[in-house]
Order: structure tokens, then sequence, then C-alpha cells
């Protein structure tokens, strides 16, 4: 962090150490660090502060810079490194960064802790509060607690700030500007105030009481010239790692991409597109190379995977891995909406701004129509559905090649002929034989494999019949919540 000097001394100009800062000189027993950390996460929080702050080498009662012993990055809680240790104890909401200075002759550590999100910071699996200049557990003081999760509550992750206290200058350094009015086919302004006006009006950027401007969390991850600048933001940037066969023994390549999000979308597709096989169609007039793999629903699915992430979770980001037989995109969170519904339920989404700021970018699909374009994709290729996990905080969307219907997972055919009765559904049509043999590519001599997949489809309450009194050749099928 730059300004780390000018950071301390406005600091030491408190007139008592606050619900948001301590002044330590030597002390750094690793329980009391830990203990503290949480406390000043979550006072944070109440007094609308972005950051909180433990400095050693500060005298806590005259705010003079006395120096300090301490070197928090060489630490140890027995033979580990103290961070380490801290990170492993804490909450996975908690979040902090060590600073280091020389100031006027005197070393100083500084602790930068980001304010609680989503949930309250814990220790030990304990909460704990700033009261006074004193830490106390959280449970010790109701009032306190029930104002702290009102104000979690109401929160957006897009809206908190990134980076703050920033001139103009500042602003042009660590966002690319250019392209936000390039995307959006506005003419690049002539003066400052152009600039400023519309980062202002899209929630870009924020100006303070103190005339300086802050980044917020929708312009760092839509615009970001390096996500790593950002310390909450910089785990968020996305990870591709291409393997080596159907497995993850051998890694081909890893990379991760450093630019907002908005910026780097159409590399990060034709990055995933160039590893992906593909062979030239000899009997074209033209040549035209061709994918196994569904090409729209990749780009639908990482873009879901961006807009639809859950921030709150910290340490972790979207992550793209690349197969000789398929494509998996995971992401951190859980779907709002039931996965058996993924294709007719209106579309919810917990970051409300940055989903239609990439839809006005031209990212994303219009609200409600990625999944539907994911599944028809697949159809068209009659390639099999994109399968969803959900795990405890994260969803994986698995999309695969071309292969055979022999070959196909029983699970997969199940799942791939339910979707098939959504989409016909949705469209004003049903599932039949015909058309579920024409979803796999399969040939009216497989009318019976696909009957019996009905049959199991059936079975599995997945999906009915429209009318059960149908002689068998006509019978039709829809979703079995239709």
């Amino acid at each position: 962090m730059e300004n780390i000097d000018k950071l301390v001394k406005e600091l030491c100009k408190l007139s008592d150490e606050t619900g948001w800062v301590e002044f330590k000189h030597n002390n750094c027993s690793p329980k009391m660090v830990g203990q503290d950390i949480s406390a000043l996460a979550n006072s944070a929080v109440l007094y609308d502060r972005n950051f909180a702050y433990m400095i050693w080498g500060i005298d806590d009662s005259t705010h003079e810079i006395v120096g300090t012993t301490v070197r928090l990055k060489h630490e140890k809680k027995g033979n580990e490194e103290l961070e380490n240790w801290l990170r492993y104890l804490l909450s996975k909401n908690a979040d902090f960064t060590i600073e280091s200075a020389v100031i006027d002759g005197q070393h100083v550590e500084v602790l930068i802790i980001s304010k609680a999100i989503g949930v309250p910071v814990s220790f030990e699996k304990v909460e704990y509060i700033r009261s006074g200049s004193y830490t106390k557990r959280m449970d010790e003081f109701p009032t306190m607690q029930v104002q702290m999760w009102d104000k979690l509550r109401h929160e957006q992750f897009d809206e908190i700030c990134a980076l703050t206290n920033l001139t103009f200058s500042d602003i042009t350094k660590y966002l690319n500007c250019e392209s936000y009015f390039d995307m959006l086919s506005i003419p690049l302004p002539t003066i400052t105030d152009g600039y400023i006006h519309y980062l202002e009006e899209d929630s870009l950027i924020a100006k303070q009481d103190n005339g300086l401007y802050a980044i917020t969390n929708l312009g760092a991850l839509l615009f970001a010239k390096r996500l790593s600048d950002f310390p909450r933001i910089g785990r968020k940037a996305v990870r591709i790692v291409q393997y080596e066969n159907k497995n993850r023994l051998t890694i081909l390549k890893e990379d991760s991409l450093n630019e907002g999000y908005a910026i780097g979308f159409e590399k990060i597709v034709k990055y995933i597109n160039m590893l992906l096989p593909s062979k030239e169609d000899i009997n074209a007039v033209q040549r035209v190379t061709k994918s196994p793999f569904p090409l729209p629903a990749i780009r639908e699915a990482i873009a879901n995977s961006l807009v639809h992430q859950d921030f709150f979770i910290t340490g972790a980001g979207p992550v793209i891995e690349v197969f000789d037989d398929r494509v998996e995109i995971t992401n951190p969170g859980t779907p709002l909406i039931d996965i058996m519904r993924i294709v007719d339920n209106p579309p919810k989404s917990r970051n409300e701004k940055l989903a239609a700021m990439m839809r006005r970018l031209g990212v994303c699909e219009e609200l409600g129509r990625g999944w539907d374009r994911m599944v028809i994709s697949c159809e068209l290729q009659q390639v099999p559905s994109p399968r969803i996990q959900v795990y405890q905080e994260s969803t994986k969307v698995s999309l695969f090649s071309r292969t055979d219907f022999t070959n196909i997972s029983i699970e997969d055919k199940l799942w791939s002929t339910y979707l098939h009765s959504c989409i016909q559904f949705v469209q004003g049509e049903t599932l039949t034989n015909s058309s579920l043999r024409n979803r796999f590519g399969l040939k009216e001599s497989s009318s019976g494999s696909v009957s019996r997949l009905i049959k199991e489809a059936l079975n599995n309450k997945q999906i009915k019949a429209v009318d059960p009194n149908t002689a068998p050749r006509y019978m039709k099928y829809i979703p079995i919540w239709a």
C-alpha cells in the first residue's frame, strides 16, 4: 500500500483509540491479535469504515511514533507463521494485509483489516467487538450485535469501496476508463468533470466527504487494469487450468486473468476456445473449423460464473478447468433458485448492479435467457446438457464434448431428458420419443432405447405424461412441475 506513512500519521492525530483503530508498542500475543482482528473488523461495520487498523510502534497514550521490535511477517505461533495461524482460526470472511514502514527513523508495523462482510468475523468461532478501547465478546453486547446484523443485511458487495482517498489521476491509474467509454459507445470526455460524471452515475466511483474519490468494488471488478491492485478483489481473478487427458494428474497450462471482468471477458472466452480441441470440416466449400464443444454454452457458463458468484466468500474466485472431454466452471456461492427450475423460473442475482452493468456492456444475455441458450446450444450440438453440481460454498457447471449416446452416463442422459422437457415446455411444445431422438442425434431404430430412457425419467419423477391414457406411440411428456 502506498503512502503508509501518511496513513499512520493521520491516524495518530486521533484524540483517542476508537473502535476501528488500535495502537500497540511491542505486544504481539497471537491470541490477542486474533481477537483484535475479529473485534476491529466488526467494529468497522458499526462505524461505517471500510477498514480498521492495528499499528505497532505507537505509544497508546501520547500517540507518538516510538518504533517496535515486532515483525509481523516473521512472527510465529509455535512452529507456524503467525499470519497462516491467524487465517486458519479466523472465519473465512476475515481479510487483512500486513504493511511496514520506517517513519521518522522508527519502524512501524500496520495490520490493515477489511470490515466484516456478510456475517461478523469470528476468531476460534467466537465473535468479538470493541467497547471503548477494550476487546470484548460480542454476545456480551446484544444491542451492538443487533445493530451490526442490521448493517450487514443491507450491504451490497458491489457498493463497498475497494480503494479510498483517490485523486482523479489515481482513478485513471487503477481503472481502464477508456474501455468503459468505448464499450458503452460514449464519446470520450474532454474534461475531468465529464469522466467523473459518468463513472459516478454508474457507481464505479464514489465521491467522499473530503473531496477525494473511492473506487467501488463494482468499478474494480469490471474495469481494473490489475485486479491485484485491490486487496479484496485480487482474489476474484479468473483462474484457467488446462489438464492433459481427462483427469487432474498433469497440468498443461495454468493462467489467471488479472484484468477487470468487462475488459477481460472476451479474452477469457477466446483463450478457452483456443485450448479446446477442434477440427476442420474438409467437406465444406470453405475451410470451417468445428469444435466438439458447445461454444455458446461455454460462453454463457463463464458469464454466469462471474455475475452470480458470492463475493462475500473470501479467498476464492471463478475457476475454469479444461479437459479433453469437458470444461468445468466453478464459482464461489450456491444458486439462489432451485436448479430443477433453472430454465423456467425468473432469474435472481445476488449482484444486481454487476449483472445489469454486464448486460449493458454486452457481456451477458438479456435477463433470464442465459440458461435457455446454454441448454439449447447443447441440444443443437447433440451433447449432454450442462451438469450442475452444488457444494457447500460453490457451484460447478460441467459442459461436455460430443460423445456417442452409449458412452453418456445414465445420470447425464436423465438430466438431459429432463432439461429437454423443460425447454420444450417453455416453447409451448412437449417431449416425445421423436423429439428426444433428435435431441441426441439418434435414428428411428433407437426408439426402444429412448422409450426405456423416458420410462426411467418417469420413475424418477422428472417428467410426467400429458395424457397417460394415450397410445404409447403418441405419448407426450412435460416436466413434473408443469
